[in-house]
């Protein structure tokens, strides 16, 4: 993965990440999200890949319940935000919606994808930070203003 600076204006950073072929999608995020102090961001981004792991969230037992799509596919939307973890760090939170060569969509939480060929993600930071903490109702870490 690869990212430049495009416009840093008033406090507002908005910045594009490309990943190549065998590039890993959340640990690339991560990476650059901690690299780039990134917090307050949202994201949006298209592309395609070899394999997915999505999510879905099931309530009565607090876990992600795996979607594995074990295909090439095309990214038809992913989006998300770079918000501060509870322990301070950048945490990335996005959602994929991706689509079959039948023409069939699945989404969900992203949890891993492998990109084939490409990913194209913009990035843009507010100047205000954003802070997740842990919601005992929920069991996970939510946006809290």
């Amino acid at each position: 993965m690869r990212y430049r600076l495009l416009a840093d204006s008033m406090g507002q950073r908005t910045f594009v990440a490309i990943f190549d072929t065998g590039d890993e999608v959340m640990a690339g995020l991560q990476t650059f999200a901690r690299e780039q102090r990134l917090a307050g961001s949202r994201l949006t981004a298209i592309g395609a890949c070899s394999e997915v792991l999505l999510g879905y969230f099931d309530w009565d037992t607090r876990e992600y319940r795996p979607i594995p799509i074990a295909e090439q596919v095309e990214v038809l939307s992913l989006v998300g935000d770079i918000t501060l973890a509870p322990d301070g760090g950048p945490q990335v939170h996005a959602h994929m919606v991706v689509g079959k060569s039948d023409g069939t969509a699945h989404g969900g939480h992203l949890l891993r994808a492998m990109v084939r060929p490409t990913l194209e993600v913009m990035v843009t930071e507010e100047p205000a930070h954003l802070r997740r903490q842990f919601d005992p109702a929920s069991g996970i870490a939510l946006v809290r203003i």
